[in-house]
């Protein structure tokens, strides 16, 4: 029977399978980081349990560290409590951490692609929902509940039921200004927030195959706000030459190895999903969000929906009017105070990057603060030594150090009250950003225009 991508990498690691429908499911690489691993220690250690294969840990601090001056001590006591916490726990249990201060420190799902760590055909969990993200380079990979992080710790494997299978295929080329943010927001806007609840999805066709990794890493990562369990592109030239020559990724012969497995590990001509959904690249324009969840997205030159689900309505009057928007409006010229240009989905050297490009030789509108965070120090090492360091700030965009900052306000960096934000983030909630804050999702190209004119702009006018 022909396999599908899923298939095969599931099948690979189950260690048993029970009556009943569950599998006792092997885990190659467990992620952690200050929010969710405090308690799983605690639970290890209140049964005795030693850690089962702490080699296969990987811990760095990302949701709880401030962007400014970090090397002082933080300020906010909880985010310090939740960082001294984890540098304990790691000490205590001799796994490495790349913490603070650590050359390699960074968001987990950004520091991990970028040294090796993240291969095809593995199984990555960390207690943290956009662990999707690694599934762009053909893996198994998704968030896990803290009882679950203590479970990995202890036996390095989780008792779980097979997801159902989905493929999102988009095919043809995409319109000038359509960027891989763009592609995925437009597809959660045609499922919904829950359109993929318990599917895995793959992800299909010349428009994902034509995105390079980090393009691919951003859809990934927000395969959850449509309620997947995770998203995987399958490996290809593109992912083999990223990882090439990377820290924890294999050497010599054990590379041609590798990448002879990792060449196998598509999905098989006639395999079946349980679902399956097609795009047309043509229809998708550059994106952003006017409401409270990330299904709530639309053309940027589009109008705000006038016509909802009769079961929709209330919840989306609620949150139109948490956003001060109306039915039928069009968001060209609203006025904005806030641009944040990082978090684990667009904060990447690529994204950086295009950023630079685009502000060279101009200025950010003086009403606009623009907070531009790398997602790791290597990304950071990467802008200085390129210039783009130099090139954000003579446009007025400030560049700090990295970390998860304001894409979820669990630190120092808020967005306050009343203020609307464009962000390159992947969730708008209502006080995600900060409690009363008003957060529109969009492109880091996106977000550089609307920095540079204050307010949001048809940004087709500037593609030439």
């Amino acid at each position: 029977m022909a396999k599908t991508l899923l298939d095969k990498i599931w099948d690979a690691h189950v260690v048993k399978s029970i009556p009943g429908g569950l599998d006792v499911f092997y885990i190659d690489r467990h992620l952690i980081h200050e929010v969710t691993s405090p308690q799983a220690f605690d639970e290890i250690e209140a049964r005795g349990l030693p850690l089962f294969r702490k080699e296969q840990i990987v811990a760095t601090a990302d949701h709880n560290v401030p962007t400014k001056n970090q090397h002082l001590p933080i300020q906010e006591p909880l985010s310090r409590f939740q960082v001294d916490k984890l540098t304990e726990n790691c000490a205590k249990h001799n796994i490495e951490l790349y913490g603070l201060g650590h050359e390699k420190q960074g968001i987990v799902h950004v520091m991990g692609p970028e040294l090796g760590i993240t291969q095809p055909g593995m199984t990555i969990v960390c207690g943290d929902s956009h662990t999707s993200t690694h599934g762009a380079f053909g893996a198994i990979a998704f968030g896990i509940g803290t009882s679950q992080v203590a479970q990995v710790m202890a036996s390095q494997c989780l008792l779980l039921s097979k997801p159902k299978s989905m493929r999102i295929t988009v095919d043809g080329d995409v319109r000038p200004g359509v960027t891989a943010k763009d592609i995925i927001l437009y597809v959660i806007s045609k499922l919904g927030t829950g359109g993929a609840t318990g599917y895995f999805v793959e992800y299909a066709g010349s428009a994902f195959r034509n995105l390079s990794m980090e393009g691919r890493m951003t859809v990934c990562n927000m395969s959850i706000e449509m309620g997947a369990r995770g998203g995987m592109i399958a490996p290809d030239q593109t992912t083999f030459d990223y990882l090439n020559g990377r820290e924890f990724a294999p050497k010599g012969e054990r590379w041609d190895q590798a990448v002879a497995y990792w060449s196998t590990l598509f999905t098989e001509e006639g395999a079946a999903f349980d679902k399956e959904l097609t795009f047309d690249a043509a229809d998708i324009a550059p994106m952003i969000t006017f409401g409270t969840n990330p299904g709530m997205g639309m053309a940027i030159d589009a109008l705000i929906p006038t016509e909802v689900p009769v079961s929709e309505q209330a919840s989306y009057s609620k949150s139109l009017q948490y956003m001060g928007f109306q039915p039928g409006e069009s968001l060209l010229g609203k006025e904005i105070q806030y641009v944040f240009i990082g978090s684990c989905t667009n904060s990447r050297i690529e994204d950086l990057r295009q950023v630079a490009r685009f502000v060279q030789g101009k200025k950010k509108a003086p009403h606009v603060e623009a907070i531009i965070v790398p997602g790791s120090k290597q990304v950071e090492k990467q802008a200085i030594e390129e210039g783009i360091d130099k090139v954000l700030a003579e446009a007025g965009f400030e560049l700090r150090e990295p970390g998860c900052s304001a894409c979820l306000a669990m630190n120092e960096d808020k967005i306050p009250a009343g203020a609307y934000c464009v962000s390159t983030s992947n969730r708008n909630f209502e006080g995600r950003q900060g409690p009363g804050s008003r957060t529109l999702l969009a492109s880091p190209l996106v977000a550089a225009i609307t920095a540079v004119e204050g307010k949001i702009v048809d940004i087709t006018q500037y593609l030439n």
